[in-house]
C-alpha cells in the first residue's frame, strides 16, 4: 500500500492527531533507540547532505522507520530540503504495510506535536501568532496551534516576501486575518505564540525583544550549529523540549547555551513525555516566558503512520 502526500493533506484532523502523539507520550510503550544522523559529502553543494533514519517499534503492535534526507541547497532545484519515505511495519511479521510519503508525514506530525506542546505551555488565551518560516511545515503550524489556542491573527515572515505572501494566500477562508511583514522586530512583541521553522544558523528571536507570557516554539535548526534563538532568550525562557535525550543533544539552540554554560540540564523543565503524563508542569503563570524546542522523534512518526494507515483502511 502506498500513502501519498495528497491522501495525508486531504485526511489531516489535527485535533485527532494531536490526541494520538498525546496518548502515545502518555503511555510510553513504544521503543525509540536514538536516530541515526549522518552528514555525508554532496559533490553538487558546498554543504552536506543529512541522511536521517528513525526506527521505533512497539511490540504489541506496529513499528516502522523513517528515512530522511535534508539537502539545505535544493532550493536551487526548486525542490524541498526535505525528501524521505517511511515504511510502515508489522511488529508480528516484519512485513511492510505501507510506504508513507515521509515530507507530508513529517510535517503533519511536526505540527502536531508543536500545538501539543503550546497546549500545555501557551497561555489559554493566546490569539495571536508570529510564523518565522515559509517552507512547508509554516502552514502546518499555523494550522496545528489554531487547533488548540484562539488564534484570531497571524503574522508570516521569510527571508522572501514573496514566499511570506504566498504561505498567507493559503489562508484566504481562515477564520483568523494573516499578514506577511518584512520584519520580525515590527511584530514580535505583538504575538503570544512565536513558532520558528528554518535552518538559520544564526538567532533569528532576540530575548532582548521577548514580552512576559509568550511562548516560544522552535521546530528548525536541527543541527548543533544551527539556531534560531539568542542566549538570552533562552535564558529568560522556561525550557521544554520533545524529548530530554534529543533535544539536549542535537539542536544549538539548546547545545550552544550548555556548552558555553548560558545554561544546564537542570534548566531544562521538562519534555513531552512528563508533560503529556502530567509527571511536570508546564506553564504556571501568565507572565512566565516558555520554549519549546522540537527536533523530532520517532514516536511521533509511527503514531502519525498508523492514524493515516487507519485512514486508508476506511476509505
Amino acid at each position: 500500500m502506498n500513502i501519498t502526500a495528497e491522501f495525508i493533506n486531504q485526511n489531516t484532523n489535527f485535533p485527532n492527531l494531536i490526541h494520538a502523539l498525546r496518548n502515545a507520550f502518555a503511555t510510553n510503550n513504544i521503543i525509540v533507540p536514538m536516530r541515526h544522523h549522518h552528514d555525508f559529502p554532496n559533490a553538487h553543494s558546498e554543504q552536506p547532505t543529512t541522511v536521517l533514519l528513525m526506527p521505533a517499534w512497539n511490540p504489541n503492535g506496529n513499528s516502522g522507520v523513517k528515512i530522511i534526507t535534508v539537502s539545505p541547497d535544493n532550493y536551487q532545484y526548486n525542490l524541498p530540503a526535505i525528501q524521505g519515505s517511511y515504511l510502515f511495519l508489522d511488529s508480528k511479521t516484519g512485513q511492510v504495510k505501507a510506504i508513507i510519503e515521509a515530507k507530508a508525514l513529517t510535517a503533519k506530525r511536526t505540527a502536531a506535536a508543536s500545538a501539543l506542546a503550546a497546549d500545555y505551555l501557551a497561555k489559554k488565551d493566546a490569539s495571536t501568532l508570529l510564523m518565522i518560516g515559509t517552507g512547508a511545515l509554516a502552514p502546518n503550524l499555523i494550522n496545528a496551534h489554531a487547533s488548540v489556542r484562539p488564534i484570531k491573527k497571524v503574522y508570516v515572515w521569510g527571508r522572501n516576501l514573496a514566499k511570506a505572501k504566498a504561505v498567507c494566500e493559503q489562508f484566504e477562508k481562515a477564520n483568523f486575518t494573516i499578514e506577511a511583514v518584512e520584519n520580525i522586530e515590527s511584530v514580535i512583541a505583538k504575538a503570544d505564540i512565536i513558532s520558528c521553522a528554518t535552518l538559520s544558523e544564526t538567532p533569528l528571536v532576540f530575548g532582548k525583544n521577548l514580552k512576559a507570557g509568550q511562548h516560544l516554539d522552535l521546530v528548525g535548526a536541527y543541527k548543533p550549529n544551527m539556531r534560531e534563538s539568542d542566549d538570552e532568550a533562552i535564558q529568560k525562557a522556561s525550557l521544554f523540549v520533545d524529548t530530554h535525550e534529543g533535544g539536549t543533544k542535537e539542536p544549538g539552540d539548546i547545545v550552544i547555551p550548555l556548552q558555553n554554560r548560558t545554561i544546564t540540564l537542570d534548566d531544562i523543565q521538562a519534555d513531552l513525555f512528563e508533560l503529556c503524563s502530567n509527571t511536570k508542569q508546564g506553564r504556571t503563570s501568565d507572565e512566565q516566558i516558555t520554549l519549546f524546542k522540537s527536533v523530532g522523534h520517532a514516536l511521533e512518526d509511527l503514531v502519525a503512520a498508523e492514524y493515516y494507515f487507519d485512514k486508508m483502511i476506511k476509505n
